[in-house]
């Protein structure tokens, strides 16, 4: 151990920072801030690229806690550095409309750079962070001016490394050979159940090889050691590096370090009285000395590495001002000017053609035509992109080309999806991502985070029914449509034609504060002939597309590929529209007197008909209403078999709605 006294001393200032606010909160783990900080001081202190004052700065490093649950490390390291998080804010940690929620929430803490919840997603938005910034430095660097250029730094622990998240991101991260990724693994040897050699027994250095990464073993107490490993980490520009930093959980407290008992609970008041003693730390809680804050302080620092940015910039901005203000654009998320417009002109060009096709291929369509004026698109498929047909004519894979648009992700679901979390949130990407719609239940929960961190991401799903036919029950998706609209801040679009499906691309590129899902057929979908005020309301998420003759008896409300039998019903029956209904989410955000001119509420006759989970539809057509749709899982048959089998035709709506106005 060659560490001086005086860097012990400044790592310390983490150590008592966790402790105090985890004891005060009565809630929390200290004991990964106290086994890390020694890796965090090296980082933050002698290698981290960060401006304090400007936690925005494009050119800044990014940093990513994993192991969310030690959050109290990374608030500790903001604080001390200089952001906008005060020692209040730390006093208030976990607790309600704080700065310090228990697990790095994004916008909450300046400096925090996305949600790190569950285990091992965090290490798939580092990979997304470091292959965006691949990506746009080859986009528009140009000889001696690399104006993005920039390293993600990943804290990652055992629990991280068991998800198996993990080997997805891990291994597609080293196989694109992202040199600026140094992931920093915290091999403290306990989890919350006690030493994790009864049933964690990888060779994590062995595994992390054969990824193609470089792995570096350190004591992660030693601070020579780590300032080496993170030398040697720069040095290798064609492969991410993982270093082994072996600590001790919970170092410094004489009692509770390398237990179970210091990761996640409190240590107890008497515990850190012993804890400061042991450390020769002799000042109150929250208190930091002067001396400790100077060492610490980064805002000088940072606002030079920043103003050395600026004038690389300016100089960029003179020699390529049209790569400059492309550039920026794309990193404040904004669309190209003439979007709008071109986007219009093809769905316009859309219904007038009246193609019958798959909406899958209708989304291929769509995008052709908006590809190559979106050079932000960063598309990819979890294997499937032949099927689900995301692939354009202006493709490129970035393992081929660095400044390429398309990943191919092989088949890794879940990784794909928090992957994509990460490109989104570094900026100057729109992702999208594509697989069956079965194989969301991989994805899940990265979904759920793109949600829940309001990211614009495009999530394509094909293969959305029993209409996929013969591959049976296990591809047949039946709850995923209705899980997915219960998903809060994700607006699903499931299209009945070509039109539907350009307009769903256009409303899910458009919005700016969440992600949407577009669910698409296998199988053609008929064309459905609209005036363009009805397809000026498709946007609306729900709109009448055939409307009653005579007085309103009855509503027929359909989605998808069930739009077409709701219309052919519609064609025998009087007094009856039929309300296609493509995202009800952004249909409920409309004005009641649309929701109600859409829906009139007196009209209590209502069907509705999705060959997905019927449940969902209850709300929409109430007690007196029925809903055609599924309520068991599928068969293996022919597409046209099915629908047959589980009464999904013209004939059962048109007697549902006749059941309904008796």
């Amino acid at each position: 151990m060659t560490t001086p006294l005086n860097e012990r001393r400044i790592a310390n200032a983490i150590r008592v920072l966790a402790m105090d606010a985890v004891q005060q909160a009565n809630s929390g783990h200290p004991g990964a801030p106290m086994g890390m900080a020694d890796i965090a001081d090296v980082v933050w202190r002698e290698f981290f690229n960060h401006n304090p004052s400007n936690p925005n700065w494009p050119n800044r490093d990014r940093f990513i806690l994993s192991n969310g649950h030690g959050s109290m490390l990374q608030y500790a390291l903001l604080h001390l550095t200089g952001y906008a998080l005060t020692l209040d804010d730390l006093k208030q940690f976990r607790q309600l409309h704080s700065k310090t929620p228990g697990h790095p929430e994004l916008g909450y803490a300046p400096g925090v750079e996305t949600t790190t919840g569950p285990l091992g997603q965090g290490l798939a938005n580092a990979v997304g962070f470091a292959l965006a910034e691949r990506t746009l430095a080859a986009q528009f660097n140009k000889p001696g001016l690399d104006v993005v250029d920039h390293y993600t730094y990943t804290f990652l622990g055992d629990g991280c490394l068991m998800e198996g998240v993990s080997h997805e991101a891990s291994s597609l991260a080293g196989t694109l050979g992202l040199g600026k990724l140094i992931a920093y693994y915290d091999d403290n040897g306990i989890s919350i159940d006690g030493e994790v050699e009864g049933w964690f027994s990888d060779d994590t250095e062995q595994r992390f090889l054969s990824y193609g990464w470089q792995v570096i073993r350190v004591d992660g107490h030693d601070h020579d050691a780590i300032r080496q490993a993170t030398v040697a980490a720069k040095q290798e520009s064609n492969k991410p590096t993982l270093i082994i930093c072996k600590t001790i959980i919970g170092l410094g407290s004489p009692n509770k370090q390398g237990k179970e008992s210091s990761h996640g609970s409190p240590l107890g008041t008497d515990e850190i009285t012993l804890t400061r003693t042991s450390l020769g730390w002799d000042t109150e809680a929250f208190v930091i000395p002067d001396d400790i804050y100077a060492a610490w302080d980064a805002k000088d620092q940072g606002q030079a590495l920043e103003s050395a940015w600026n004038e690389l910039f300016a100089k960029y901005e003179s020699q390529y001002p049209v790569e400059a203000k492309e550039l920026l654009r794309r990193l404040h998320g904004d669309l190209p000017e003439e979007f709008v417009q071109h986007a219009d002109a093809f769905i316009a060009e859309t219904a007038a053609k009246g193609e019958t096709v798959a909406s899958r291929k209708a989304s291929q369509n769509t995008l052709q035509s908006f590809g190559p004026i979106l050079p932000e698109f960063l598309g990819g498929s979890a294997d499937l992109a032949g099927s689900n047909l995301t692939l354009w004519k202006g493709c490129q894979g970035v393992q081929d080309n660095p400044a390429g648009n398309y990943v191919y992700y092989g088949v890794r679901e879940f990784g794909m999806t928090a992957i994509a979390n990460g490109l989104a949130l570094h900026g100057g990407f729109v992702p999208y991502v594509a697989t069956f719609l079965m194989f969301m239940e991989y994805a899940r929960n990265a979904v759920r985070m793109s949600a829940l961190m309001k990211q614009r991401l495009i999530h394509v799903y094909t293969h959305d029914s029993i209409g996929l036919g013969e591959d049976g029950p296990t591809h047949q998706p039946i709850e995923q449509i209705a899980s997915l609209r219960n998903t809060i801040n994700l607006n699903t679009w499931r299209p009945a034609d070509t039109v539907e499906t350009a307009v769903a691309w256009k409303s899910s590129l458009l919005r700016k504060d969440g992600p949407s899902a577009l669910i698409l057929s296998r199988q053609n979908l008929p064309f459905q002939s609209r005036s363009n005020e009805q397809i000026a309301q498709i946007e609306k998420g729900a709109y009448v597309l055939a409307a009653e003759q005579g007085e309103l008896k009855a509503i027929i409300i359909a989605t998808g590929s069930e739009v077409d039998l709701a219309v052919q019903a519609h064609a025998q029956l009087e007094g009856v529209r039929v309300v296609s209904m493509p995202c009800a989410e952004v249909f409920m955000t409309q004005d009641a007197a649309y929701r109600e001119a859409v829906l009139p509420s007196h009209i209590r006759a209502r069907v509705a008909v999705e060959a997905a989970h019927a449940d969902y539809w209850w709300k929409f057509v109430g007690l007196d209403g029925v809903v055609i749709g599924m309520t068991s899982y599928g068969e293996s048959a022919p597409a046209k078999d099915l629908f047959n089998h589980f009464g999904i035709t013209v004939d059962a709506v048109v007697d549902a709605v006749k059941k309904v106005t008796t």
